[in-house]
């Protein structure tokens, strides 16, 4: 049989299974480098799919707002709802509510405190974040022993917003690398909270210098907070080729630091892989398909050796 020709009649039965279909979606927050990424992907991919409706919007890192925009897509009759939580610890009650109405609901990149009791129709669809810290300080690690520092090392930890799973996460995938016998060298001198955020970051990097503590890298649980660092870092006239630091997610701005050899590791998270999938796992729900209930979408370790490639995709 013609491929072509199968290849076409997918592509109409989708169009037809997603025909009027209106999928809501409540993101934590648009003021987010990663998170529009991710949103741009759920949108580009409806509008490949014709007949698909996306209705986008911003909880402004509220949670009482997000849980009242659930609600409304429900009275409003959508045919799926897509979340990105604003507090993972706090999904129940959003469960609930699609549950009662019987409709599909899918968290996207932001893993809910229950996500292993979600109904039948609903899933998670991210990347599986003990990979991505502990890529991230694993590579640290190397680093910091090729430098020299396998007698010692110290370094500061950024930690996301401290409600968000993945900032748990990451934090624990720090420690449980500097575990190892292989990087048990690491000491942490101070961990903090700078809430994902560049420019709290920068202030959290302005006081701990300081204290004039001397110290050897600063691993970040995401792209801005190491940014945000790396600004205090050269502000204060410290020369970048003597710190090593490490992010997570492999933003446009990650790559151009570390094109200019300020960032030394980041770890690609697919924003827009997630975005397309926890659509296309909506629309299928919608129609009365299974998906998976947990969708993973793998984390790539950056570094300047592969750089190039990673840059080339974007």
């Amino acid at each position: 049989m013609n491929k072509n020709l199968i290849a076409a009649g997918f592509v109409s039965l989708l169009s037809t299974t997603a025909m009027a279909e209106t999928i809501g979606v409540s993101m934590a927050l648009f003021d987010d480098n990663f998170l529009t990424v991710l949103r741009n992907g759920m949108i580009e991919q409806a509008e490949a799919l014709d007949g698909v409706d996306v209705q986008v919007e911003d909880a402004q890192n509220d949670v009482a707002k997000q849980l009242d925009q659930i609600n409304n897509f429900i009275a409003s009759g959508v045919d799926a709802i897509i979340v990105n939580p604003v507090d993972t610890s706090a999904t129940q009650a959003m469960t609930d509510a699609a549950a009662a109405a019987g409709l599909p609901l899918i968290y996207v990149n932001r893993q809910p405190v229950n996500v292993d009791t979600l109904p039948d129709n609903q899933a998670f669809v991210a990347s599986n974040e003990i990979e991505s810290g502990t890529l991230a300080a694993f590579e640290g690690c190397k680093l910091l022993r090729a430098a020299g520092k396998a007698g010692g090392a110290r370094i500061y930890v950024m930690m996301g917003e401290l409600s968000n799973q993945a900032a748990v996460q990451r934090t624990k995938d720090f420690h449980d690398v500097i575990a190892m016998d292989m990087c048990n060298f690491i000491e942490i001198i101070d961990e903090q909270t700078a809430n994902w955020s560049r420019d709290e970051a920068q202030d959290l990097m302005t006081n701990w210098l300081s204290a004039a503590e001397n110290f050897d890298a600063v691993f970040a649980n995401n792209d801005e907070m190491a940014i945000g660092a790396i600004q205090a870092m050269k502000a204060a006239g410290i020369d970048m080729a003597d710190v090593i630091v490490t992010g997570v997610d492999a933003t446009q701005d990650a790559m151009l630091s570390m094109a200019q050899g300020d960032l030394d590791v980041t770890v690609f998270q697919d924003a827009a892989g997630q975005g397309a999938g926890a659509l296309d796992a909506a629309l299928k729900l919608a129609a009365g398909e299974d998906v998976d209930q947990k969708v993973y979408i793998p984390f790539q370790l950056v570094n300047p050796a592969n750089l190039a490639g990673f840059m080339a995709k974007n």
